[in-house]
């Protein structure tokens, strides 16, 4: 394993952690569920790799993302300093807040996920999914990242929030900006720039003509009340969290059926069995590695571990999704087993509030094209497929499968 342990201090190094993933937790788990790791820029992080442990963590109030404390705390850990940079363009919104802030930034978007709201979406997925794998139809190998498990959500989000055809690629470039994907000599500095005067001129926009989209209702919401900074960054937000999270839950879920077979060949046979995979799939290999970012208040005793006030924290969705002492067998995908407490999603007050949309997106995605694509298989030895190194996001670089034999 390409990690070693120096002072207590687990160093990650290389691409080979993300590319390993789940051997790596495994190994780690005999130390116990917390451990310190040292990412490339020489930071130290507590890493909660636990499931209880983890579960507990994402509900505990002592764990703080207030954007302003948490870069203090950053610098700190960087410079000595307290003071920390005020790079807020495009990043006050609710998953940077805590309560109240939180509660009053997340009670403005919550509406448009109600079950019925998305509910009222299932012909726009369901048409633009046949579009897509229509699309297809006629070629023999696809990237199914480029050609179906992206542009699905992104023409829903952008769909959901009136989002100009025309302006869909920059910003799906823009997210890749975002989330740390984008390929090497691209200026991620530049892309978050564009795509936060991008917004801004939209938000100002939707003020002089507001429609019947989400961004307009928070653009008039006065109960809300969100300041300039904070309609750019939950527009921001949910543009990038709004489809990020669902191309990768069907990027890795068609992966592992790739990877069993039986698996791929019983839900194409019974659809009905795929809501509950779609729940498997989001714990057995999620979108999600670690959640964001948060920092340690006051002391916490994690696992038996004392953290100190001050300290960073990363909780391992990923990890705590394989803890066998929640899990049985969890190296194994069963979409029949148990496991909707999965944290595939989060937990607690920063728990997604997109998920009933990337829910029924993945549900209409694999129903789609299991049944139009039987045949579906990889187009190239399962070695050659590489991972973004990214902590947060768990994503592939590319997906290549042929469509038919």
């Amino acid at each position: 394993m390409n990690s070693r342990t120096v002072g207590g201090v687990t160093e990650l190094l290389g691409d080979h952690f993300f590319a390993n993933l789940h051997a790596y937790y495994r190994l780690w788990r005999d130390e116990g569920p917390v451990l310190r790791v040292r990412f490339g820029d020489g930071v130290d992080r507590w890493l909660i790799i636990g499931y209880e442990e983890g579960r507990a963590a994402l509900a505990d109030p002592r764990l703080r993302k207030d954007i302003d404390l948490l870069e203090s705390v950053i610098a700190r850990k960087h410079t000595g300093s307290w003071e920390g940079p005020r790079t807020h363009d495009g990043l006050r919104h609710m998953l940077n807040a805590d309560p109240p802030d939180h509660t009053r930034l997340r009670k403005a978007v919550s509406q448009a996920f109600t079950p019925r709201r998305v509910a009222a979406l299932q012909p726009v997925v369901e048409r633009t999914s046949r579009e897509l794998l229509d699309a297809m139809a006629d070629r023999d190998e696809v990237d199914l990242l480029r050609a179906f498990a992206t542009p699905l959500p992104v023409a829903i989000i952008c769909h959901l929030l009136d989002v100009d055809i025309e302006d869909r690629g920059a910003f799906r470039e823009w997210t890749k900006a975002l989330v740390g994907t984008l390929e090497p000599g691209v200026d991620p500095a530049r892309a978050h720039a564009e795509m936060v005067a991008f917004l801004r001129n939209m938000l100002h926009r939707k003020r002089a003509e507001p429609g019947a989209d989400l961004l307009s209702a928070l653009v008039t919401d006065t109960e809300a009340g969100l300041d300039e900074g904070e309609l750019i960054g939950m527009a921001l937000l949910l543009l990038v969290a709004g489809h990020e999270t669902t191309v990768n839950l069907i990027g890795n879920g068609t992966l592992a059926l790739l990877r069993d077979r039986p698996w791929l060949e019983r839900l194409r046979a019974t659809p009905e069995l795929i809501p509950a995979a779609v729940e498997e799939f989001l714990r057995f290999d999620g979108p999600v590695d670690m959640a964001t970012l948060r920092f340690t208040a006051e002391p916490i005793t994690v696992g038996g571990i004392d953290i100190p006030a001050g300290e960073l924290v990363l909780v391992a969705l990923a990890a705590g999704n394989r803890d066998p002492r929640h899990f049985g067998d969890p190296h194994r995908l069963d979409p029949l087993a148990e496991h909707s407490a999965h944290l595939g999603f989060g937990h607690g007050v920063h728990y997604c509030v997109g998920a009933p949309l990337a829910r029924l997106e993945a549900r209409v995605a694999f129903t789609q094209l299991l049944e139009r694509f039987p045949d579906l298989e990889l187009a190239v030895d399962e070695s050659e497929l590489r991972w973004h190194p990214n902590p947060v996001i768990r994503a592939l670089k590319r997906l290549p499968v042929r469509l038919r034999k």
